[in-house]
């Protein structure tokens, strides 16, 4: 059978379209700017020297105090158990207990720099850019419109978002990252499995989140611990990949059926979820995961998404079709709103008018179209030039374009097929959620806030992990 497949004129015309892909791309921009560069500077800028004197400075006041034999030994000063806490109870757990175990991370490295002086900050190409975002969220929350009201959202967003560079500092051994990625996979599992069974027991939703007229036989959309079926659907897309890619880099077999099994109890319940934008994010994380572990999927990927779609359920295909269908409540809605939000920016595109909701809803009303109420814009990049401005848009630009270098960089780096699926993985995460961000506002919810977060923080530590081992 593979002889007559191998000699047969598709195979042969897949080959050397594959071939063809490959060498176009090894003469590329891109596939020069995915290539690490010769040395890695390893911290050496503004930034790291500042932090250098800082934490010299909290080491000799600790000396000063005898705290750091005070705490010799507390479980306060182990990081990477709240860190790990914090990723695994992030979406399970209210906002406010979730922000209690960030703190508590932070608070645990605080006390871990100020009784070691050797210890020293782990810097990668995305710190800066985390630093920034965070910085211009804290701002745009003082220059709020609204800003009493904008003061918890900006809070929030800014301790969320600096939460990722406590991953990689505290996962400086491969088998800490690995732990880590477990546990998000085993907690995505618990969350994923809570929606199915609100499938199964048929408990009541909103009605608010079904186009009755357009999608009748849609009865139900889960939401499991999230409030929210789109808000469920941009968690999974973080986490499904992840799970895939456990199914090779697990050391057991026990751990590779278990990563089998909660993807595909993540894929069900994302299709529970009924969301355009999840679906879409699904396919074009899946798309760049292949492409990424091997171009030559590229041809056989389109053939296979053709006949996907041929075997689809008609529920599942008028869903797709509705795309872009103004007649369907939903795109209508958003599209109504994404024009408004232009015409905002017109007004607001350097400074912005201020983070959160209350900020927003104060500006919108004077821009909306056929008088159409909406809390938040319905796309994240929207959202975020609108609150924070042209340095807010480019601060949280920076930060994707960031960790897909530091991910391509870590790809092409990997002298090991594990190493190379990790970073593949993290990669589909990362541009699987910028997709759905298209659709919708995923900083919404500050709990999937902190897992996006995580995964660039987990982005960050497999790039300097990688790069510590080519160093040494």
């Amino acid at each position: 059978m593979r002889r007559i497949l191998e000699g047969s004129l598709l195979y042969r015309l897949l080959t050397a379209a594959a071939g063809w892909i490959d060498r176009q791309w090894q003469k590329s921009v891109l596939a020069r700017l995915f290539t690490p560069p010769r040395k890695e500077r390893g911290g050496t800028g503004v930034l790291a020297a500042l932090a250098r004197k800082a934490h010299g400075g909290l080491c000799r006041g600790f000396e000063a105090v005898r705290l750091d034999r005070a705490l010799e030994g507390s479980v306060t000063q182990r990081a990477y158990f709240w860190v790990a806490l914090a990723a695994f109870w992030g979406p399970i757990l209210p906002t406010m207990a979730v922000l209690a175990l960030a703190l508590l991370a932070f608070g645990s490295l605080f006390l871990v720099y100020g009784k070691h002086r050797e210890r020293r900050a782990v810097h990668t190409p995305l710190t800066k850019w985390i630093l920034l975002f965070a910085g211009v969220e804290l701002g745009s929350t003082l220059l709020s419109v609204t800003m009493r009201e904008s003061m918890r959202t900006g809070l929030l967003t800014a301790a969320f978002t600096l939460f990722a560079l406590t991953v990689p500092d505290v996962c400086r051994e491969r088998r800490e990252l690995d732990r880590l990625l477990g546990l998000m996979v085993t907690a995505g599992s618990l969350v994923a499995l809570w929606g199915l069974a609100q499938a199964v027991i048929g408990v009541e939703g909103n009605l608010v989140w079904i186009d009755e007229t357009n999608f009748s036989d849609i009865t139900l959309r889960v939401w499991s611990t999230l409030e929210n079926p789109n808000v469920l659907s941009e968690y999974l897309l973080l986490i499904i990949p992840l799970a895939a890619a456990g199914v090779y880099t697990a050391k057991s077999r026990r751990g590779k059926i278990a990563s089998g099994l909660g993807a595909a109890v993540m894929l069900l319940c994302l299709v529970l979820t009924w969301s355009r934008g999840g679906w879409l994010g699904l396919a074009i994380g899946a798309a760049l995961f292949l492409v990424l572990m091997d171009r030559r999927f590229i041809p056989l990927g389109l053939i296979g998404a053709v006949g996907l779609l041929a075997i689809l359920p008609d529920s599942i295909m008028t869903r797709l079709l509705s795309v872009g269908n103004m007649a369907d409540s939903s795109t209508s809605y958003r599209v109504y709103i994404w024009m408004a939000c232009l015409d905002m920016l017109k007004d607001y595109w350097l400074s912005g008018f201020g983070t959160g909701v209350a900020a927003f809803q104060a500006i919108y009303p004077h821009y909306s179209f056929n008088a159409v109420f909406a809390p938040h814009s319905h796309n994240l990049f929207l959202q975020v030039f609108c609150e924070n401005g042209i340095l807010g848009i480019l601060a949280l630009l920076g930060c994707f374009c960031s960790a897909a270098l530091c991910l391509g960089r870590t790809v092409t780096a990997a002298k090991d097929k594990r190493t190379k699926v990790q970073a593949a993985a993290l990669m589909a995460s990362v541009a699987g959620f910028a997709a759905q961000s298209m659709t919708d506002h995923s900083f919404y919810n500050f709990r999937v806030v902190l897992m996006f977060w995580t995964v660039v923080g987990a982005a960050a530590a497999l790039y300097a992990l990688v790069t510590k081992e080519a160093r040494e």
